[in-house]
């Protein structure tokens, strides 16, 4: 599985914890591990589980005395719009700073470490992209307000392609190149 395919066991177990923690109001921490483990995970996964759920303030733990109560995030929607703007405008800005690097650093790589930087860039690129597709339909499906942002990426991508272009390896990259991102690119319906 590739790093940036989705984990569905985490998200199928933090449905299960978020589900319990709904069902469940007013379950102290030590009542809430009880229903969780060892029916659908182990005790470590349960608590790995739930410090993702709180580092994306899908909920948030109340202390009441020495006891920890678990509930779900009233303005998640809101708070996860702020994660994922947070998150895309930080990668966008690294993005660029790694490409403006990328014309003196590519030609001193091996061929794999080429392909690999090549690769990494050109996905973060797109799921980027995608970020700020996602928050231009959040906000107002009938424009696009980071079309600067859009437009950029789109430049990016091609500066990252040109250096690909003028490297002396360019016969072997290219071709890895492309054919890794053809898992990322649609495809024809009727091929299957």
């Amino acid at each position: 599985m590739s790093r940036f395919e989705p984990n569905q066991k985490m998200y199928e177990r933090e449905r299960v914890v978020l589900e319990t923690i709904k069902n469940n109001e007013g379950l102290h921490h030590n009542a809430l591990l009880k229903l969780v483990v060892p029916e659908f995970m182990a005790k470590t996964t349960f608590e790995k589980t739930r410090d993702s759920l709180l580092d994306k303030e899908i909920i948030f733990v109340e202390i009441k005395g020495n006891m920890k109560y678990y509930r779900p995030s009233d303005d998640y929607e809101q708070k996860s719009r702020q994660h994922i703007e947070r998150d895309t405008n930080n990668t966008f800005h690294d993005l660029k700073s790694q490409i403006k690097r990328l014309d003196t650093d590519f030609p001193h790589k091996d061929i794999d470490e080429k392909i690999s930087v090549s690769n990494s860039i050109l996905e973060k690129l797109l799921q980027t992209d995608n970020g700020f597709t996602i928050l231009d339909s959040a906000k107002n499906p009938k424009k696009t307000l980071y079309h600067d942002e859009h437009l950029t990426i789109q430049q990016l991508i091609f500066q990252v392609f040109e250096v690909i272009r003028n490297d002396n390896d360019f016969e072997i990259v290219y071709p890895a190149i492309v054919s890794h991102l053809g898992h990322l690119m649609p495809k024809n319906s009727l091929d299957k």
